[in-house]
């Protein structure tokens, strides 16, 4: 793959920590960063020669909506660096979807797949190991979701909880979503469907409060498999997800449509002015007032992931009124940024020369698009359609 990107040596390398360090460890130190990252890279050389074949395969997917936060980071892209070394993984940047419900702005699709592949490949997400594609450059996709909905009964859409949620996201009633509600919004659940089984995944990472939106792609496949009287697709199973509600600056859950995000490539100074606008701890007033940690809306969670080896002195200092808000807030912004310097500086490389993510990603659609090949001339074969190229 080194010679395929002609990208300098170990730049898929991330200095990034596992989930167990999230327990023990203070994410700023940028010693034990670089020991992880070494590990991975040992473990990597010894398996090299395992055949992916051996593995279960894994596969998720983002919609390309802008940069990636912290929310990201910790409720998908810290999983999927375990992930990678385990199962044959299949990463997807699923442009189609973005369509389903921004389908009259698609100014930004383009540069928004571009930037969250600058975001994965920074975090340590490796096409040597796992394979990075974007949706729309796998049309086998699109043709499965088609043959598919030949098969899903309609009331099994209309009653999928994740096409309910996003209805309900859009229009405010019954009149509205007849409007703002398209054909496309429709088929939303069996394109999710396609996007799995078009891979024959075992394996989808979900929360545990998202099951029931796989359980829509396991009553496909299994209806599929019924209907022809074959085995052919597996019934993708739920890898659960410890994914922890990072809170956003305003208190609400972090997210990009409440504009209160950390991104993952923001400057040190942004994340030093988002940071200071955190939400602290409201029954304190003046800047003597002894404060209360367990009523610090923002700052101390984020202490408890990111600095958890000086939550005593933080805990001491706030509430002996030693240290103001706004000087703790700008301790805690240095903190991220040390965690997030590795990530930022490798973004910084890999931007130097864009050519290195277009063909990272020529490099994972091609290699994506044959697995497509070979499911769907599978599925043609049951279904009784000819190959007529």
């Amino acid at each position: 793959m080194r010679s395929i990107v002609n990208a300098p040596c170990g730049w898929s390398r991330s200095l990034v920590s596992h989930r167990s360090a999230l327990n023990s460890t203070c994410f700023s130190s940028t010693a034990s960063l670089a020991v992880h990252a070494n590990n991975r890279r040992l473990r990597k050389e010894s398996s090299d020669l395992t055949a992916t074949a051996t593995k279960t395969r894994i596969m998720s997917g983002m919609r390309p909506t802008g940069r990636l936060h912290l929310g990201h980071y910790f409720g998908a892209l810290l999983n999927w660096l375990e992930y990678q070394d385990k199962y044959d993984s299949y990463f997807s940047i699923v442009d189609w979807h973005a369509l389903t419900t921004k389908y009259q702005d698609v100014k930004g699709i383009g540069g928004n797949i571009r930037e969250i592949a600058l975001d994965w490949l920074s975090v340590g997400i490796e096409p040597e190991v796992s394979t990075i594609y974007v949706q729309s450059a796998i049309p086998e996709i699109a043709e499965l979701h088609l043959l598919l909905s030949m098969i899903t009964p309609q009331n099994w859409v209309e009653r999928e909880p994740t096409l309910k949620d996003m209805v309900k996201m859009l229009a405010a009633d019954e009149g509205e979503a007849k409007e703002k509600v398209t054909y496309g919004l429709l088929g939303y659940p069996v394109l999710m469907t396609a996007d799995i089984l078009a891979f024959r995944a075992g394996l989808v990472p979900v929360g545990k409060d998202q099951e029931s939106h796989l359980e829509f792609a396991r009553d496909v496949a299994k209806r599929f498999n019924y209907i022809y009287g074959v085995e052919y697709f597996p019934e993708p199973q739920p890898k659960f997800t410890s994914t922890p509600l990072l809170k956003g600056l305003d208190g609400q859950k972090m997210g990009k449509s409440y504009n209160n995000d950390v991104k993952l490539a923001d400057t040190p100074e942004d994340t030093l002015k988002k940071v200071k606008q955190a939400i602290t701890d409201r029954t304190r007033i003046a800047r003597a007032d002894p404060g209360h940690t367990d009523l610090c809306e923002v700052p101390w969670p984020l202490y408890k992931i990111f600095a958890a080896d000086i939550l005593p002195q933080v805990k001491t200092e706030c509430e002996s009124a030693t240290i103001g808000c706004v000087d703790c807030k700008t301790r805690l912004a240095g903190v991220i940024n040390e965690f997030l310097r590795p990530v930022r500086e490798k973004r910084a490389e890999l931007t130097k020369d864009p050519q290195t993510v277009e063909k990272i990603l020529a490099y994972g659609n091609a290699k994506a698009r044959k697995v497509a090949q070979e499911t769907l001339n599978g599925v043609r074969d049951i279904m009784g359609l000819s190959r007529w190229v």
